[in-house]
């Protein structure tokens, strides 16, 4: 009867971005939960952990430069825009992580697990596809910067974190210090001053600065995984949309202390990367400390978004190829000191390999810190944070098509569509004004 029901699993779940973690069915225990899962452990704290280290992460460093565009009214303004949006459409999301019932209803494990199971059809692969992409352009874009499931790396979101505010925290330390030095705030109302760019280059700064804060929020794509390390009772959503209004809370004080005193240190000209572009020189013992904690926080990060994209290339190999010796076949390490041997499979590794390779090569071409900045948080804020997340919640509830609720829904989803297209316009045109002048692998001192 197993190997029937893996059969009938493989052919049902071939086809690209229609792959997910199936388990068999066990009666729930005090050790298993309602899907024959082993029991999870997540609480707020954990799940605040997660979300902090994938929002608090490299697009922090950008926010200066994007306020600087905006002015002081426009930018905090902003800021405070995406973050309410963006805490908004987390909480309806958290309400499809079960399908039906939010407490008995079938878990969905995955983003894309929800997508399928609430709207199904050609949804299912555009949003697969844009998942992976957007989560791929994000690991490149934290390299830039710097087959276990989430509940078994939460000790490294926790680690993460810290260094994420580590970092920051030298940042805006660094920024007070700076506007002590300069005797007042710098910057202006509108932003950066016409003489400084030039009036096109004005608007299109603007348009890409709204793709860098969008970036700096941009965790939606990974809530649902988040979800399914937290335990239950009480019901995960309720749980989720705590750790989401904590999460947010912390961070969008922690950027605007860190965008607008990095803005109100430099002015018009405050960089693109608020430590590593040449915004500060001294001391150099302090950044070296927060140059390492990029570096400690990175590795987290690009964990934490890696996860996804490894367990759907290695669940569609095993699915593809499950007699495949290189991709099946674990080797079992003694490591001295531990109890548990190492599991090694050599498709992981090998694969695994080629894909930091792959992320880091890109990231060495593309090196325009803001501009990557500005195209990732474009291209993944509509579809991920903000259309599905709608979509979903419609369907799920089963909200009447015109009704009040259903046209302030689509409205916001039609307006952040917008956003999306001009900021991606933006970071575009961003990206070929700096290829102008851009010449790769070279050294600079």
């Amino acid at each position: 009867m197993g190997e029937n029901a893996a059969t009938r699993n493989h052919n049902n779940h071939q086809a690209f971005g229609v792959v997910s973690i199936d388990v068999p069915s066990q009666d729930t225990s005090e050790c298993f939960d309602d899907d024959g899962r082993i029991k999870r452990t997540g609480t707020v704290w954990t799940a605040s952990a997660h979300i902090i280290t994938a929002v608090i992460g490299s697009g922090v460093l950008s926010l200066a430069w994007a306020i600087a565009q905006l002015g002081w009214i426009a930018g905090p303004a902003v800021m405070f825009l995406f973050s309410f949006v963006t805490y908004y459409t987390s909480s309806l999301l958290s309400e499809c992580y079960r399908t039906g019932d939010s407490v008995s209803g079938k878990r969905n494990y995955t983003y894309m697990d929800a997508v399928r199971s609430i709207l199904g059809g050609y949804k299912v692969k555009a949003c697969g596809l844009i998942q992976y992409l957007n989560l791929f352009g994000i690991s490149i874009g934290y390299t830039i910067a710097a087959s276990i499931n989430f509940d078994q790396i939460w000790w490294l979101s926790i680690v993460a974190a810290v260094m994420s505010f580590t970092y920051s925290g030298i940042g805006l330390g660094l920024g007070i210090a700076k506007v002590a030095e300069n005797g007042g705030f710098k910057g202006s109302l509108t932003g950066i001053s016409i003489g400084t760019v030039t009036q096109a280059q004005k608007i299109w700064r603007s348009f890409q600065a709204l793709g860098d804060i969008a970036f700096a929020y941009s965790f939606s794509v990974i809530l649902i995984e988040i979800q399914d390390t937290v335990r239950s009772p009480p019901a995960e959503s309720k749980t989720m949309r705590k750790a989401t209004k904590i999460s947010i809370v912390v961070t969008t004080a922690f950027y605007m202390l860190c965008g607008c005193m990095g803005y109100a240190s430099f002015g018009d000209f405050a960089p693109g990367n608020l430590l590593t572009g040449f915004g500060f020189y001294n001391p150099f013992w302090l950044l070296d400390i927060a140059n390492a904690a990029i570096v400690i926080h990175l590795v987290g990060a690009y964990q934490v978004f890696c996860q996804p994209i490894f367990a759907f290339i290695e669940k569609l190999a095993i699915q593809r190829w499950p007699d495949s010796y290189f991709i099946t076949k674990e080797f079992k390490i003694r490591i001295p000191g531990y109890r548990y041997p190492y599991k090694l499979n050599l498709f992981r590794l090998v694969w695994r390999t080629i894909f930091v390779i792959l992320t880091t090569v890109i990231s060495m071409l593309l090196p325009f810190f803001n501009d990557v900045v500005g195209i990732l948080g474009a291209l993944g804020f509509w579809p991920l944070t903000v259309y599905f997340p709608v979509e979903m919640y419609i369907q799920q509830k089963k909200i009447t098509s015109w009704s009040s609720r259903w046209i302030c829904l689509k409205m916001l989803s039609m307006a952040c569509l917008l956003v999306t297209v001009v900021a991606l316009a933006g970071s575009i045109v961003g990206v070929i004004f700096d290829l102008k002048v851009y010449e790769p692998f070279k050294t600079t001192y």
